[in-house]
């Protein structure tokens, strides 16, 4: 039975020793998602003002950002485990002061520090075992693997979150449903540093942990490629923080109402966690740099412009807008082999790499909103989606210099080095 269940993860792409810990993830991060659809407008209708609920998650990105570079480094310094429980500890410490103390006083100080200290939970949770599975994945299916990270990512974090927050506050309220995000993340906690088995590495001195968390410096300079991947990572979700700045305003002009707009973006992301998985297998099959460039790249390029122009050619046709939508959220998957080849790019400090690409992941939160903000007065927003989609094909273009050792092949590079 046990030899069966391991050639099916095999298959997969999932190392069997992560098993566990893939579906730790899902749950943790589907705790961590609960309040995002709704927090911010809840802030506001019990007092805050719209720059106070903007200036909370500024902050709360900052931090996100901070501890998305300090994952990496950290992962390989002090292990996979050790981080992920710090960011564990940092999480509930954070929602205990805001959810216990600041929300229920409606105490704006408290909330900035302490929804800005729950920011370190996820990234140093989640982005350590994406480190880890760049060490313990075979080459030939690292691509899938972490596929399936992304799979279970973004799931839990945009999909399973809101639909269950959608369940839980007509019955439990608001505060309740926070404290019930809080029992859902002890259970991801408990099935990925419990149920899920780390190999020991050796474990240096202080002076050696310290030389490694500088090593996330260091490294664009040693390899420049790695600079790179980090900024492709960076284009990858911009436009995903930009949308939903403006996109809302510009469907409304067109007749969609803000239910629709809700419906679609939600269908996008389906579409988007089920093409995080088949881009997995794509790029492993057709290579891993190929598919970031066309399907990633150009292809996230043509279906902005799509999706921004359905409108005006189909009128307010919603399954017009809703298709061209879905498009843009599978060719979004199409960056996914980027945390396989960045890694990859390395032999050693696989995790200085893999800060700089979580970095990236997490930059976007300010990137997108930010060229909205300066550009849309300037060139509308039509303007700003030929932005959105240049920077799409100026990934294409930088990610044709992101190649491995000797310029080889992605998959026969990676098993001559495994032989």
């Amino acid at each position: 039975m046990n030899v069966t269940k391991e050639g099916i993860l095999a298959k997969l792409g999932i190392p069997k020793q992560l098993a566990w810990g893939y579906l730790g993830i899902l749950i943790f991060m589907m705790g961590d998602g609960m309040e995002q659809g709704w927090l911010s407008p809840y802030l506001i209708e019990q007092g805050l003002t719209m720059q106070q609920s903007a200036l909370l998650f500024s902050a709360y990105g900052v931090i996100i950002a901070i501890a998305s570079w300090f994952s990496g480094v950290m992962a390989e310094a002090y292990g996979a485990k050790r981080t992920m429980f710090i960011g564990l500890v940092l999480y509930l410490l954070g929602t205990v002061g805001f959810v216990g103390y600041a929300l229920p006083e409606m105490n704006f100080n408290v909330m900035l520090m302490t929804y800005a200290l729950r920011g370190f939970g996820y990234p140093l949770f989640a982005y350590s075992f994406l480190v880890w599975i760049a060490y313990v994945s075979p080459g030939k299916s690292l691509g899938r693997a972490v596929g399936w990270f992304w799979f279970v990512f973004t799931g839990g974090l945009v999909v399973l979150g809101a639909y269950y927050s959608s369940w839980a506050i007509p019955r439990i309220g608001y505060i309740n449903t926070l404290w019930n995000a809080v029992i859902w993340v002890l259970i991801g906690s408990f099935l990925v540093l419990v149920l899920t088995k780390e190999k020991k590495r050796p474990q240096g001195n202080f002076r050696s942990k310290m030389k490694e968390l500088t090593k996330g410096f260091t490294i664009v300079k040693r390899e420049p490629k790695v600079l790179l991947g980090g900024i492709v990572r960076v284009i990858n979700t911009t436009a995903q923080f930009a949308f939903p700045v403006f996109l809302p305003i510009y469907l409304a002009e067109h007749g969609f109402s803000t239910t629709e707009w809700l419906q679609i973006w939600g269908t996008i992301f389906t579409s988007n966690i089920i093409f995080n998985l088949i881009f997995g297998f794509v790029g492993d099959s057709l290579g891993w740099r190929n598919t970031i460039i066309w399907f990633g790249g150009v292809g996230c390029a043509v279906s902005t412009l799509l999706f921004y122009y359905s409108p005006q050619l189909f009128g307010d046709s919603y399954m017009a807008v809703m298709i061209t939508g879905v498009i843009w959220g599978a060719m979004l998957a199409g960056y996914v082999p980027l945390s396989a080849l960045i890694p990859s790019l390395v032999k050693d400090s696989k995790g200085a790499a893999m800060s700089i690409l979580n970095l990236g992941a997490g930059l976007p939160v300010f990137v997108g909103p930010a060229i909205v903000g300066i550009f849309i007065g300037l060139v509308g927003s039509s303007g700003v989606i030929w932005i959105l989609a240049g920077l799409y094909f100026i990934s294409a273009v930088l990610t044709k210099f992101i190649t491995l050792p000797n310029n080889a092949k992605t998959i026969q590079h990676i098993e001559s080095t495994e032989k």
